[in-house]
């Protein structure tokens, strides 16, 4: 069982990615989310891998932390729920606030996610609400402190509520966290300032 893939990133397109481990190209599909993360063709990418083996085929997920593969392996866990939809989901919404949507049975913010409906968020609160209580923290797992992880979800959401697209808020927000604002404030002033022309 292939559980993590450390190579260089030879292909990216939305969905798919090819890892060159030493001459051989992995093909690993993953969310959106992990797509608007990814580093530059050419660099070095580790990620970490679920393996699906059916009769007919042998697939690889893969997800930037072990917070996206826990969430990934209880969806697909969950009836009616396949790996493609499961990664679909996970690219409408980060770790996070999934498993806070669930563990507050917000019906509301899941059937915002594309491909999902009133019955399957009923079925994913129903089946899945118990079993966040038991989740080790997503922000400790990717190494981010509550607060920071908090800051950066309240910032891009203003900034997202402003029109600017989800990818690019979150990217700039992350790089303007790392560099040190603190303050819902100064990290909203120091992304509008690199988002303003």
């Amino acid at each position: 069982m292939i559980a993590q893939i450390s190579g260089t990133l030879a292909q990216k397109i939305p969905g798919e990615v090819i890892v060159d481990v030493a001459g051989v190209g992995y093909q690993v599909l993953i969310p959106l989310s992990v797509f608007y993360q990814l580093p530059e063709i050419g660099a070095p990418l580790s990620l970490q891998i679920y393996t699906h083996v059916r009769e007919d085929a042998l697939q690889l997920f893969g997800f930037l932390d072990l917070a996206e593969k826990q969430m990934f392996v209880l969806l697909i866990g969950v009836s009616g729920i396949g790996p493609k939809l499961a990664i679909n989901i996970l690219s409408g919404i980060t770790a996070a606030e999934l498993k806070r949507a669930l563990r507050e049975g917000d019906q509301n913010r899941l059937v915002a996610i594309p491909g999902v409906g009133r019955k399957l968020a009923e079925r994913l609160i129903v089946e899945l609400k118990d079993r966040m209580a038991t989740l080790a923290p997503v922000e400790a797992e990717t190494g981010r402190a509550d607060g920071a992880s908090q800051l950066v979800l309240d910032a891009v959401s203003a900034l997202v509520n402003l029109g600017y697209k989800k990818p690019d808020a979150e990217k700039l927000v992350r790089e303007v966290v790392k560099r040190g604002a603190e303050s819902l404030e100064s990290v909203l002033k120091e992304s509008l300032r690199h988002l303003s022309p």
